[in-house]
């Protein structure tokens, strides 16, 4: 039997002008958004400034926002869900685990605290194009400072990590034969130990928020694996911010059980692309 899976972005996939076209059908969902947050995002996300976008503060709560007006726009429920990085958050409102507005205010929270992280340690992040997963983890895991952050897709893979670490990393791997070792416009470390004071700073309101059990599986970022659990959701969800995003292996193991209509639900067709990598290996 055809199964069905909703995938959410995560941060990068913001544009000037995203979900302006959804406002006259989901007005009173943006307006409590705004009135969560305390400030008006949708001007920020309806107006025609990249830079503005880009301010974590603003980018985690526009795409959240983006992402599950589009899945309540939507006449079926998934069968299966994942999102990637900040788009794990949005599968969980989508799959009935996490209520909208506690969704936003851990989103919100998140945010903040990364955006914190930033400040006081400024990291690097850099794509390593065309070079197996192996000899990336190998590299990186003779450098202290610098992991895998993401495992996006086939011969597509982002590290994480001290500046220094990421740029030494960055000549072993072109050494090692990668096409292109490209640092990213990014101002933090994600999905690396640099992220550990937002981790904590996050668990104590994972804890206190109520989570349910989904009405399909949520395969997470940190196993790539499928569950329904409360507390294991909750676990893997903080782990996430100072883990490596299995993105890959999520989408192969969605496709070996079952998944054959994907749906991209959010700003932007990154995840689309993705996806057509990894249905080529």
């Amino acid at each position: 039997m055809s199964k069905l899976a909703y995938i959410f972005p995560g941060q990068g996939s913001q544009f000037p002008g995203m979900a302006q076209d959804l406002y006259p059908a989901h007005q009173d969902l943006m307006e409590s958004a705004n009135a969560i947050l305390g400030f008006r995002l949708t001007d920020i996300m309806f107006g025609d400034s990249a830079e503005a976008l880009k301010a974590t503060r603003v980018t985690q709560p526009a795409i959240f926002l983006h992402s599950i007006v589009l899945a309540k726009s939507q006449d079926r429920k998934p069968d299966m869900v994942a999102g990637h990085s900040l788009g794990e958050f949005s599968a969980l409102v989508a799959a009935g685990a996490l209520d909208f507005e506690d969704g936003l205010r851990l989103v919100q929270l998140r945010a903040q605290a990364m955006q914190r992280c930033c400040e006081k340690a400024p990291g690097a992040m850099a794509a390593i194009i065309n070079l197996p997963d192996p000899v990336i983890e190998e590299v990186c895991a003779a450098i202290p400072g610098v992991v895998p952050a993401n495992f996006n897709s086939p011969g597509q893979v982002v590290i994480s990590g001290e500046e220094a670490a990421v740029d030494q990393a960055c000549v072993l791997l072109k050494e090692a034969g990668a096409k292109r070792a490209l640092k990213l416009p990014v101002s933090g470390a994600f999905h690396s130990p640099l992220m550990e004071p937002a981790r904590e700073e996050l668990a104590q309101a994972i804890d206190a928020t109520a989570f349910r059990a989904p009405f399909c599986p949520i395969y997470q970022n940190v196993t790539a694996l499928p569950t329904s659990d409360p507390v294991l959701i909750k676990e893997n969800l903080l782990r996430q911010l100072t883990s490596p995003v299995r993105w890959t292996q999520t989408v192969l193991n969605m496709l070996s059980d079952g998944a054959s209509e994907f749906v991209e639900l959010g700003p932007g067709t990154v995840l689309t692309g993705l996806l057509k990598r990894i249905q080529q290996q």
